[in-house]
C-alpha cells in the first residue's frame, strides 16, 4: 500500500512542522513491538543508518535531554555526558520520558514536545539528504532534511555513536 492511501490523523509533531511550514514526507508503517528501527526500515525499504531514534535521556540532575541517534547505532552516554559537559547521562524510564515529552515510548518524535528539552545529534546525520524521524505515534515517520531538523529544534552535534 503507498503512503498517500493510509491517512494519518495529525499528531503534536505534524502540527508543529505544518505550522512552520516545513515540508515533509510521511510513511506509516504496521508497528511491531519492540521492532525497533530495524522493523520500520524494513517495511518501508530504507537504509536503517538513515532512521534516527528519538532517545529521552537525563543527566545526574535528572534534567532531560533528546538525542537523534542513528537506529542501527546505540549512544556511548559517557562519549555524551563529556561533550555537553554533565557528569553522567542515562535513559529516562519509560513514563518519565512520557511525562517530560508527552509522547508513547516507541511514538517519540523530537517535535512538538510538551515542553522545551535540549536536543543533540550524531553530527553524521548531517550527511544524509534525507533522515527519516518517528512523526508522533507509534507506526509512523516522518522524513526531511537534517539541517531543516537542526535548525527547527536548534540541535548540537555530538560524536557518541556506537555499535549496537
Amino acid at each position: 500500500m503507498n503512503d498517500r492511501a493510509r491517512h494519518v490523523s495529525e499528531t503534536p509533531a505534524t502540527r508543529f512542522l505544518r505550522q512552520r511550514s516545513v515540508v515533509f514526507s510521511e510513511h506509516p508503517y504496521d508497528y511491531v513491538e519492540h521492532g525497533g528501527t530495524a522493523e520500520s526500515a524494513r517495511q518501508l525499504g530504507v537504509d536503517e543508518h538513515g532512521v534516527f531514534k528519538t532517545l529521552i535521556m537525563q543527566d545526574e540532575r535528572a534534567r532531560p535531554l533528546v538525542v537523534l541517534m542513528h537506529g542501527d547505532r546505540k549512544v556511548s552516554t559517557k562519549a555524551l555526558a563529556r561533550q555537553i559537559g554533565v557528569k553522567s547521562v542515562e535513559p529516562c524510564e519509560p513514563e518519565v520520558a512520557n511525562r517530560h515529552t508527552g509522547y508513547l515510548v516507541g511514538g517519540t518524535s523530537p517535535f512538538g514536545l510538551k515542553k522545551a528539552i535540549p536536543v543533540y545529534h550524531e553530527a553524521a546525520m548531517v550527511e544524509f539528504d534525507r533522515v527519516y524521524l518517528n512523526g508522533g505515534r507509534r507506526g509512523y515517520l516522518v522524513s526531511l532534511a537534517p539541517q531543516v531538523i537542526i535548525d527547527l529544534l536548534g540541535s548540537r552535534p555530538v560524536n557518541c555513536a556506537l555499535d549496537k
